[in-house]
């Protein structure tokens, strides 16, 4: 198990690195291609495909290339069994400052984020 939750921990770091340098390769690499995005605007439900997702973060100017601070760090990893985990955590692109809500299942070629839903506060 402790193996498990170390490559875990690095499905993570890979999503924390490709966010600040909006490299949506590597962010493609981590997330199950038929994987959403879930987040609430105005007390509506907004859902987005992952490739959809993957193409807004390549057209967008990432944190690392501006210069702004990184943050992001692991609140939780809650482990049902050993094919499934929902691991919360922190990050932030300024001005926008997230709480991320992962699961992550282990299929065939491993661990993969196969849903995310999160919120945001918007600090300037």
């Amino acid at each position: 198990m402790a193996h498990d939750r170390s490559t875990i921990e690095a499905v993570i770091q890979h999503y924390f690195d490709g966010l600040y340098e909006g490299d949506a390769d590597k962010l493609g690499a981590i997330f199950h291609p038929s994987a959403d995005l879930r987040w609430q605007e105005k007390g509506e439900l907004q859902v987005l495909t992952a490739p959809d997702w993957l193409d807004r973060v390549r057209k967008r100017p990432s944190a690392k290339s501006e210069g702004k601070a990184r943050e992001d760090f692991t609140v939780l990893i809650d482990r049902s069994d050993a094919t499934t985990a929902l691991v919360k955590v922190r990050c932030q692109l300024p001005p926008r400052y997230f709480t991320d809500y992962l699961v992550l299942m282990k299929l065939t070629d491993g661990w993969t984020i196969v849903s995310k839903s999160y919120r945001y506060d918007v600090k300037e």
